[in-house]
């Protein structure tokens, strides 16, 4: 497959209804990806799959220049998963991509699979980075962007990063090394899910105002629904469009459209019983409201 630019992927014929009715059948289908694998293990990161799923949807079917065939094509947007403990929801992206095999997802956690629980760039296709420890992700997107601008490759850096690490200072390090570089190549996209491996955001340490500090360290910042497709659309319409690193702020839900996973309380690393797993795939499909 060889991907057209942003403008002819997401333009030609193609209305807002008909991106926005894609977008939503890809979400659905990471969803199920990500539940599939999540029953191999039993347990896992599958409430931040489940929330971050529009996000992903819209970067891999609406934003991001690739060919599946040849996932280090030098001309591909990189995107980075800083939040290493999400790369369940990645893998799901991945093969909605066409990157993996959706066979493969059946490996996923098992021994020599190309699919450990937290992902590895030495392993798996498409895997830019190896994410975690946290907190480093959006200083190796700096590297990466001024890389390409010192070889002229027009390509752009998309970093997936948590609210939790921007409670670490190299966060912030690399957000002003990024402004100070005027890297318009760069976008960051901060999954607020307001939970943490030790409980709220809130109780553990408090971000907010975070566009507010965003902006403060010279980015350009929007904050959206990040589980309202059309609304996220926009937003990166928009910040193609920055002068300078943009930052898109994304409110999520985390178990976001299995309500029994929405509501539990312990989401951050979850274990779901073996009747749960049919009757969340249900909810994803649509078979159960």
């Amino acid at each position: 497959m060889s991907v057209q630019p942003h403008a002819e992927r997401v333009g030609g014929s193609a209305s807002r209804s008909e991106r926005i009715a894609r977008i939503t059948e890809s979400a659905r289908r990471i969803r199920k990806n990500a539940l599939d694998m999540g029953e191999v293990q039993g347990q896992g990161y599958i409430a931040q799959a489940l929330g971050v799923a529009d996000i992903l949807a819209v970067a891999y079917t609406d934003r991001l220049r690739y060919r599946a065939e040849d996932p280090e094509w030098e001309g591909r947007d990189r995107f980075l998963l800083s939040i290493g403990h999400y790369a369940i929801a990645l893998y799901a992206a991945l093969a909605e991509a066409g990157i993996l095999d959706v066979a493969e997802l059946e490996t996923y956690g098992a021994d020599e699979s190309r699919l450990p629980m937290s992902g590895m760039a030495s392993y798996t296709p498409g895997m830019e980075i190896s994410g975690g420890s946290l907190g480093h992700g959006l200083t190796v997107a700096v590297g990466m962007a001024l890389g390409l601008r010192h070889r002229g490759n027009g390509a752009r850096v998309y970093n997936l990063l948590s609210d939790g690490e921007l409670d670490e200072g190299s966060t912030w390090e690399a957000a002003l090394a990024a402004s100070h570089h005027e890297l318009g190549n760069l976008t960051a996209i901060v999954d607020v899910n307001h939970l943490q491996a030790d409980g709220p955001t809130d109780g553990v340490l408090r971000t907010e105002p975070v566009v507010d500090k965003w902006r403060a360290f010279g980015w350009h910042a929007v904050r959206v629904d990040g589980n309202d497709v059309d609304a996220l659309i926009s937003a990166f319409d928009e910040l193609d469009e920055a002068a300078g690193p943009s930052v898109l702020v994304c409110d999520t839900r985390v178990g976001r459209g299995v309500p029994f996973l929405e509501q539990r309380e312990k989401a951050h690393f979850m274990r779901v019983e073996e009747h749960e797993w049919q009757l969340a795939r249900d909810y994803v499909e649509g078979t159960r409201v």
